[in-house]
């Protein structure tokens, strides 16, 4: 496994980060474990969840993905660095969702008791609230840190332009600097190479993406003409879940495309799971590609990404193939 600095900070973490949003829906707590501990046995030593997980519950789920989390690192909590994050619907209420200080700091404190832990490393924003004001949401963070209820905290699914403005108004009103942003990143999804990494870079903040598989699309398992049966793609998550994933992924552009990086993978000896988490590792910028898994023997390949080097030649193919997923930016 190797380790990286978690950008401006001095906290170290695994360049492979399990993410969770499965356990407790598709994948039940036994298999959850087993998952676990195949990425503890690899050497990754950075977890991160949702108090809103498992994917596509409903609120008599939601939280059971921290809960199945919690049990397992019980004894063990030490040896890892946890994230998790906030935002998503957890109850009927208004307040129930969202990044009031309200909603945050009753967060931090369910997920505390679900992971059965006493603070978490990284706590972050899962998705973006236009609706309260960002210099709301950036006090209730500097609370939760000041507590010592979170080390760090971090924003997922933010545009560079939101955070941006969130870094800018951390620094006006001396508050706890944002230390991690969570974004969408994949061969098959380059937007964010465009600002928000150059953003990033600029600011020293984490980059931690999520999907570097597309949703698994990149497994290189699935064939357009077959309706999913398993996975992200199918309504084993739920029908909501499902549409959304085969709405990002799922057309004819993708599948041509992913047969062009067969070739290449073949030509290498290395399989395509392997070859595109690999990918966005060597991307400097990145510092932890986050895997998901509702198998364990789906980690084998993408847990070996660390040990392939993309070396000039070999990332320049593999970004002139998947090029036009920068979307409208010049080819240069």
């Amino acid at each position: 496994m190797q380790f990286a600095k978690f950008s401006r900070t001095g906290l170290t973490v695994s360049r492979l980060c399990l993410g969770t949003a499965p356990f407790g829906k598709q994948t039940d707590e036994n298999v959850s474990h087993q998952i676990l501990d195949k990425a503890a046995e690899a050497g990754v030593t950075f977890l991160d969840t949702a108090d809103a997980y498992p994917m596509g519950a409903d609120l008599a789920l939601v939280g059971r993905t921290e809960e199945i989390m919690g049990r397992w690192l019980k004894g063990k909590r030490h040896k890892f660095i946890v994230a998790t994050k906030a935002g998503g619907p957890m109850g009927l209420a208004a307040w129930e969702q969202g990044g009031s200080r309200k909603h945050l700091l009753d967060a931090i404190d369910g997920s505390l008791r679900r992971l059965g832990t006493d603070y978490v490393d990284l706590f972050q924003l899962h998705f973006d609230d236009a609706a309260t004001p960002i210099d709301e949401t950036l006090e209730a963070f500097d609370i939760i840190v000041r507590s010592g209820k979170a080390r760090y905290v971090g924003v997922s699914n933010f545009l560079a332009y939101r955070l941006a403005r969130a870094v800018g108004r951390v620094d006006t009103l001396r508050l706890t600097r944002i230390a991690s942003v969570q974004p969408r990143y994949s061969l098959l999804f380059r937007q964010i190479e465009r600002e928000l990494l150059p953003l990033a870079s600029e600011e020293g903040i984490a980059v931690i993406p999520f999907n570097p598989l597309a949703g698994g699309l990149l497994s290189g398992r699935y064939k357009r003409d077959e309706k999913p049966k398993e996975g992200r793609f199918s309504s084993e998550v739920g029908a909501q879940f499902g549409k959304m994933y085969q709405e990002r992924y799922w057309h004819e552009k993708e599948f041509e495309t992913i047969e062009r990086l067969k070739v290449v993978a073949k030509e290498l000896g290395v399989s395509l799971p392997k070859l595109s988490v690999a990918w966005v590792l060597a991307n400097p910028t990145i510092t932890s590609a986050i895997l998901g898994a509702s198998r364990p023997e789906q980690l084998t390949d993408t847990l070996a990404a660390c040990d392939l080097k993309i070396d000039a030649e070999l990332k320049n193919k593999l970004d002139e193939i998947t090029a036009e997923y920068r979307f409208g930016d010049s080819a240069r």
